[in-house]
């Protein structure tokens, strides 16, 4: 990633908006977080509510919809640890359903198989920035009577053929990480409500389950998105969906370039719009692949090389190696190779290049 050379073009609004900030000497719940949940919410025609971070609004949003000791919550495998580790903070027991090779998100057919009598839940995430199933995740929802909680971390912008992300669950979730494709200059979150109700009780929770900090209706968090980072991503959201189309003409040159010739290269789901958060590509030669590009100065990384159900967390769980064979195979050989807005199709030919040679 090059978040540095994202940014620049941004430096004197950032710094404006800053000081901005500091002369107003409001910091927390001012207006910059106001705006800022007024934006995303009339994009996403939902109430918004401003968290100090990603893992938070998971947190916070399970907890707004009730889920507790002893629930369980059906989410994916192949994912960063705070999807699963949010499910266990509340009580509640993770149950891990395989993915579909081709998005790498939740298999619905996978998730149905799943579903007892204890199930809570749904936790989809939209991976790497390709939207999960949503229309047959929110059935599999109706028919059985579960909340559906989207994790949208990273993917602000991906959209299914029915709509957009963050508008089918009852919750959605987003993180303002720097290196998210929507980020701000630190941690920060966000949680996207269905319902005005709901806002509310996820305000109430970010702020140590109170309304007025007089009278204090339940246990809470002290969660908020200060005004500085609100400020920042304001500067940002205007630019969002020009970066996210730079990253889908980046992953075309991966494909012009031939890289489907050395790796399975990612893949988008019929009538989708993917945000390539991340670009992530998979070979039974990965290890081979990442020490070649970096000895030509390409950064590469693993991400989530084990996934969820074999963790040593959750141990306890009772999952043994084999039992979600497609997750599996995405943790063994995936590879994410550079991608961000100002990736140059010159860039994207080195890589490949480089790729081309090592499994040769």
């Amino acid at each position: 990633m090059n978040i540095q050379a994202q940014y620049g073009p941004l430096r004197d609004q950032v710094d404006a908006a800053i000081k901005s900030v500091v002369d107003s000497g409001r910091f927390i719940l001012g207006p910059e977080g106001k705006a800022l949940e007024a934006e995303v919410g009339e994009r996403l025609d939902r109430p918004a509510a401003g968290v100090a971070n990603g893992t938070d609004a998971l947190v916070i949003a399970l907890r707004a919809l009730d889920v507790a000791e002893g629930d369980e919550v059906i989410t994916t495998p192949y994912t960063f640890y705070a999807t699963a580790e949010a499910i266990a903070r509340v009580g509640a027991v993770p149950v891990f359903a395989d993915v579909d090779p081709v998005t790498y998100c939740l298999d619905p057919a996978e998730v149905e198989k799943k579903i007892t009598s204890a199930t809570k839940a749904l936790l989809p995430v939209h991976i790497f920035g390709h939207p999960a199933p949503m229309g047959e995740l929110m059935d599999l929802a109706g028919a059985h009577g579960l909340k559906v909680i989207e994790d949208a971390a990273q993917a602000f912008g991906a959209a299914t053929p029915d709509g957009e992300i963050a508008t089918f669950g009852d919750i959605a979730t987003f993180s303002f990480f720097p290196t998210k494709n929507f980020p701000g200059f630190g941690d920060g979150g966000m949680v996207v409500c269905a319902t005005e109700e709901l806002a509310e009780r996820v305000k109430r929770l970010r702020f140590h389950g109170s309304e007025d900090k007089v009278v204090f209706t339940e246990v809470g968090y002290n969660s908020r998105l200060d005004d500085l980072q609100a400020a920042i991503i304001r500067v940002f959201l205007p630019h969002l969906d020009d970066w996210n189309v730079k990253r889908a003409e980046a992953a075309s040159w991966y494909a012009d370039e031939g890289l489907a010739e050395h790796m399975v290269v990612p893949a988008v789901g019929e009538g989708c719009s993917h945000i390539y958060h991340l670009y992530m590509a998979r070979s039974t030669k990965r290890d081979a692949i990442r020490d070649a590009l970096r000895e030509q100065g390409v950064s590469s990384a693993v991400y989530y090389g084990i996934p969820m159900h074999l963790q040593p967390v959750f141990a306890g769980l009772g999952y043994s190696e084999g039992d979600l064979p497609i997750a599996e195979e995405c943790a063994s050989t995936g590879l994410a190779l550079p991608m961000h807005p100002n990736l140059t199709r010159e860039d994207v030919g080195t890589v490949v290049s480089a790729i081309g040679a090592a499994v040769s």
